[in-house]
């Protein structure tokens, strides 16, 4: 049978297209209108300053958990040392024992005055029984010996068994600032990645003049005399100046993870490489180091103080004119640079 349908009219059709492309047209724009635009150069910049911020806070935190784990690692050795001698002391203590308690079989269990009643000798048997007694003295002794250090090895290892506890917990820290640190270091590259080579060159090329500006602001104050090396501002101390001058020869080194020197470092790796090059240890970590010496506010800083920035995640070396000398963080060098463009100042420490 034919079908009665009406055919479709072709305008109609065409029509229906029309609309329905119009539409997507009006889709595809309105969503082109609403793209992020593309980052400004110094938007990069502030995004990349703040993950790298991160970063350091996390190898920050990584650089004390590892002082910890090097602590715990070597306690827990001692700790098991310690108690395998205590092993072995209370082997000793019961071989002792054995041969004591053996003495005592080959005398005889039988009873004293039926000995004396047999003994054809009985200043021998006298003799014996004397040595009997101090055999039991000396039985009573070693048993007092083997408790004792029986209860002191349980306590040994006890906190053995605690300190490696405290180590596991310890290495997970350390792997979850790791992941932290890496994660906002791949961002800031991503970040950095939407600029075109040319600005990402010019990005470096501008902090590079920063630093050599600050550093020929410090050269240009400089005087001659017993302040040659630091300026015309009188240093915290001669231990200070030592360090300040130790850290202008590392100028140019690269910022990196961890690191303590010579060829490389991180911000605190820098400043504890310094003082020690000056004939003092200092700790490891922005979050020890605050506390190693005096206090001094922003006002009363001199060159060779340490200078703690942005939550005491950050730590330099006051090379004078308001300018620091650091490690400033990964994919930058040891520079000189103006206190206002690291952060947010947090205190000055005179070792």
């Amino acid at each position: 049978m034919a079908s009665h349908r009406r055919p479709k009219n072709p305008s109609r059709a065409r029509v229906t297209v029309l609309t329905v492309t119009a539409a997507a047209a009006v889709v595809l724009s309105s969503q082109a209108a609403n793209a992020d635009p593309k980052p400004t150069k110094s938007e990069v910049k502030a995004k990349v300053d703040k993950l790298n911020h991160e970063a350091e806070v996390a190898t920050e935190y990584y650089n004390g958990a590892k002082e910890k784990q090097d602590k715990l690692e070597k306690q827990v050795a001692a700790l098991q040392d310690k108690a395998a001698r205590g092993q072995q002391e209370l082997n000793a203590l019961r071989a002792g024992l054995g041969s004591i308690a053996a003495a005592q079989y080959r005398s005889g269990g039988i009873d004293p005055s039926v000995q004396l009643f047999l003994a054809s000798d009985p200043d021998t048997f006298l003799d014996q029984a004397s040595a009997l007694d101090q055999l039991t003295a000396r039985q009573s002794d070693s048993l007092a010996k083997i408790q004792a250090k029986q209860r002191t090895l349980a306590q040994e290892r006890k906190e053995a068994q605690d300190k490696l506890s405290d180590l596991a917990d310890i290495r997970k820290t350390l792997g979850e600032k790791k992941k932290q640190q890496q994660a906002r270091l791949a961002e800031a590259q991503r970040v950095l990645n939407t600029l075109t080579a040319a600005e990402r060159q010019q990005m470096r090329d501008d902090a590079a003049a920063a630093s050599r500006a600050a550093g020929e602001k410090v050269r240009a104050s400089r005087t001659t005399g017993d302040r040659v090396e630091l300026g015309n501002e009188v240093p915290a101390s001669a231990l200070g100046a030592a360090a300040l001058r130790a850290a202008e020869t590392r100028i140019g080194k690269p910022y990196q993870w961890q690191a303590t020197g010579p060829n490389s470092f991180d911000c605190s790796g820098l400043t504890q490489w310094a003082y020690a090059q000056a004939g003092v240890q200092i700790t490891r970590t922005t979050y020890t180091q605050i506390n190693q010496g005096t206090r001094v506010g922003q006002s009363q800083l001199k060159p060779g103080d340490l200078v703690f920035f942005n939550n005491n995640t950050h730590v330099g070396l006051y090379a004078g004119n308001n300018t620091v000398l650091h490690a400033p963080y990964t994919g930058a060098n040891v520079r000189y640079e103006s206190m206002s463009t690291i952060g947010s100042f947090l205190a000055g420490v005179r070792i």
